[in-house]
């Protein structure tokens, strides 16, 4: 049950941000800081990228992805085509992984310790759907505030 839920959430939300970085109309927005806004919408949708490809696709979907953190805050102008496509290659990913998955799966520990402490895997993937969705607003509310019409 909570598997097929994680997926809904996860497909759900990982839509919601392709969404978003679709609805900017001026694509060099999507880079644009400003004031106390310190991540630009594209570094958010990098970042949730590499984080689901890290912890669902890589440990649980065994994916070989290999992630380079940095770079998700770093890198800039990156077409808002080709956000899009890794998000659409995300959800697959997130998908298959969690298609791989027993309820008995969730009641183990997560096979990495993130926050300094062991977590069973359906707690730390209730986690980052939770991370998802607070990006997720960040995003939103970057977008909403930045990408005015000219």
């Amino acid at each position: 049950m909570l598997i097929e839920t994680l997926k809904a959430l996860f497909e759900r939300d990982l839509n919601k941000l392709k969404l978003e970085i679709e609805s900017y109309q001026d694509e060099s927005t999507i880079w644009v800081i400003d004031k106390n806004i310190l991540n630009s919408g594209g570094n958010l949708c990098l970042h949730l990228i590499g984080n689901l490809n890290t912890y669902i696709g890589a440990e649980i979907g065994k994916t070989g992805y290999i992630r380079n953190r940095p770079l998700e805050f770093s890198l800039k102008d990156i077409p808002k085509s080709e956000l899009i496509q890794k998000i659409e290659n995300t959800i697959l990913v997130v998908d298959n992984a969690l298609s791989s998955l027993t309820e008995e799966d969730l009641e183990k520990n997560y096979p990495q310790i993130v926050f300094e402490k062991e977590m069973t895997t359906g707690f730390f993937l209730v986690h980052l759907s939770t991370h998802l969705a607070y990006h997720l607003g960040q995003i939103n509310y970057h977008r909403r505030v930045l990408d005015l019409p000219k």
